[in-house]
């Protein structure tokens, strides 16, 4: 019997057992070639933290993100290159304080350019573990509330480029008042 063909965060895997805990995603999520004549875009203002979906030039939704704190989101053109319904996320060390082990983050869509490599990671995805949203947040990925991240999941496709620009303000906080 022959082995299912899958890609594993993309590496090309031929597995005869499935191996349980680890995500895996049928090679048809991995999206192939890009090409620049979609009607859809993503816009992604850090400055304001907002994620806006455009197709044929008008804004279909406007969502409030968490962006990566201390601007470790990119700015640039993107492409999505990999979707996943769910996936475990891990990553930061431990003696630093930056670790993080997620299970089951949902709606995925990894992108990346020629500057920002796919081995980096960065997604645009739903985030069930805070409510923070309109700052930012994350270890550089776009956060969304779960929901939100579903509706951008099912409309984005293939051809859908992704633009990042902007860059946070962060404010100095006042001593707290009591108030």
């Amino acid at each position: 019997m022959r082995g299912k063909i899958f890609i594993l965060i993309g590496v090309i895997v031929c597995l005869n057992l499935l191996i349980v805990g680890y995500f895996l995603t049928d090679k048809n999520n991995v999206l192939g070639d890009f090409e620049e004549n979609s009607n859809k875009r993503i816009e992604i203002d850090l400055s304001r933290q907002r994620l806006y979906a455009i197709e044929d030039g008008k804004i279909l939704h406007n969502f409030r993100i968490s962006s990566g704190t201390w601007d470790r989101t990119p700015n640039g053109v993107f492409k999505i290159w990999a979707r996943a319904r769910l996936a475990k996320m891990s990553g930061g060390l431990e003696e630093n304080g930056t670790y993080y082990y997620l299970p089951n983050v949902p709606y995925i869509l990894y992108f990346y350019n020629e500057v920002t490599p796919k081995m980096r990671g960065f997604a645009i995805h739903g985030a069930y573990w805070h409510n923070n949203f309109g700052m930012p947040k994350s270890h550089g990925c776009i956060n969304m509330r779960p929901e939100e991240a579903g509706v951008i999941y099912s409309w984005a496709d293939k051809n859908t480029v992704i633009e990042i620009n902007g860059k946070y303000q962060y404010h100095e906080t006042l001593p707290d008042a009591g108030i």
